[in-house]
């Protein structure tokens, strides 16, 4: 079992209760479809070479197939140990050291209803020979609505309007520069926030950062289960069907090509299954 300080077991903790308030807020919406849908959980070891089971920590996968949700999961790991030399020249203050520590939640919602937009949302705390928090929340529908767009990115604004007077701009921006397919010459979805390196050298720049990231994941919980109910009910054609099919191969090439979280898993012993829930269940090029 990995050993975790006040900071650490704080992060991971608020992480795992977002866990579990988001995945009841989304089996309520099943719920009102009339769907009997709920998350399966299953817990994993991080595998790498060297370690014992548990040694290097580990995770929840949970997953769940509804009726509005086609696949929605939502993820909790909290692992440490060390980078292979190559990978740690490229993750922020483990270039002298690779030893590391991360916890963090991630959750991406594949919808059944093409006019309901799905979703992306991250937030972590990672450790190596500096402290930081990264994460964000972007909107990636089929099918865009003004209405929903708008009150995603107004929600997202409010929740950065207390940490400075021009967060959010700088962090919409990023994630309009992150979340874009290069080969294909488009973003992945509507945007949202992006953050990463916010570094925490002292107690106070901690808890300022931790705030910030708890006030992402509370914006989140509040706007995504709104837009759902405003949208799940709505008819939909095979045509629009077709779009959404279309739209989530695009989405899947981005996770596979260029996704930082994706390499991450990867490249650290994390669980495959979790790695790729970001995957839709269908998908279609043309």
């Amino acid at each position: 079992m990995i050993t975790l300080d006040p900071q650490q077991q704080a992060a991971r903790d608020w992480f795992e209760s977002l866990r579990d308030r988001i995945c009841a807020a989304f089996e309520a919406i099943e719920a009102e479809a009339g769907s009997d849908a709920r998350f399966a959980y299953t817990p994993w070891d991080r595998e790498a070479e060297g370690l014992a089971p548990g040694e290097g920590g580990g995770g929840v996968r949970g997953v769940m197939t509804g009726q509005v949700f086609e696949k929605v999961g939502v993820n909790v790991s909290t692992v440490g140990g060390r980078f292979a030399p190559d990978f740690a020249q490229s993750i922020h203050g483990a270039g002298d050291d690779p030893s590391f520590f991360a916890t963090g939640i991630s959750l991406v919602a594949h919808m059944a209803n093409p006019h309901v937009p799905a979703v992306h949302m991250n937030t972590r705390f990672l450790v190596t020979q500096k402290r930081w928090f990264g994460g964000g929340a972007d909107l990636n529908p089929p099918i865009p609505y003004a209405e929903d767009t708008d009150a995603f990115h107004a929600r997202l604004r409010a929740a950065c309007a207390p940490f400075g007077p021009d967060v959010y701009q700088r962090y919409a921006k990023w994630a309009d520069d992150y979340f874009f397919i290069p080969h294909r010459g488009v973003h992945r979805g509507v945007g949202g926030i992006f953050y990463d390196h916010l570094e925490c050298g002292d107690d106070a720049e901690f808890d300022r950062n931790f705030e910030f990231t708890r006030a992402v994941g509370e914006a989140f919980l509040d706007i995504f289960p709104q837009i759902v109910r405003r949208r799940m009910n709505q008819p939909f054609t095979d045509a629009d069907r077709e779009a959404q099919l279309v739209w989530r191969g695009r989405y899947a090439e981005f996770n596979l090509v260029y996704d930082r979280g994706t390499l991450f898993g990867l490249r650290t012993g994390g669980n495959i299954d979790a790695i790729l829930m970001s995957l839709p269940p269908v998908a279609k090029w043309s």
